[in-house]
């Protein structure tokens, strides 16, 4: 049988045949159809999650490897400022303390902003949703709702 979905085949074409027997065929088709869109739905609803958690393990990724390099320069920058300020204000151990607070002020920032950035990602598929909310409608002949 063709995977045609307009396609009438030969044995249904002859004279003689019921009407009941092409209503049975039909329905058969729009079953298989059906579980062929169920089937394609589902497929694009794993490659969008697929998509996003990808690009949250990129992320993930490369903000782990800039951490473990900038923590290492970041320490030895840290130590000659305090000593640079230590040795301005002539108190090694209250410069080290100041750059030290200065630091974990701007590491607080930074923290808060990448929070924000991983809160607002999107690991839901939604357009895969809305489809799926409109596929009954669809199915019926309704084209225009939800849209």
């Amino acid at each position: 049988m063709s995977t045609d979905p307009n396609h009438i085949s030969s044995r249904h074409a002859g004279v003689g045949q019921s009407g009941q027997d092409n209503l049975v065929d039909l329905v058969r088709q729009l079953t298989r159809q059906g579980s062929h869109l169920a089937e394609q739905q589902l497929n694009l609803i794993q490659a969008e999650v697929r998509e996003a958690t990808n690009d949250l393990k990129v992320a993930a990724g490369g903000m782990l490897t800039a951490a473990v390099v900038g923590i290492s320069g970041l320490g030895v920058v840290l130590m000659g400022l305090a000593y640079l300020l230590g040795d301005a204000i002539d108190n090694l151990g209250l410069g080290t303390l100041i750059i030290g607070v200065v630091a974990l002020i701007v590491a607080f920032i930074l923290y808060s902003s990448a929070r924000k950035k991983m809160d607002a990602a999107h690991l839901s598929p939604e357009r895969s949703r809305r489809t799926l909310e409109r596929t009954p409608d669809a199915a019926r002949g309704d084209l225009t709702s939800g849209v």
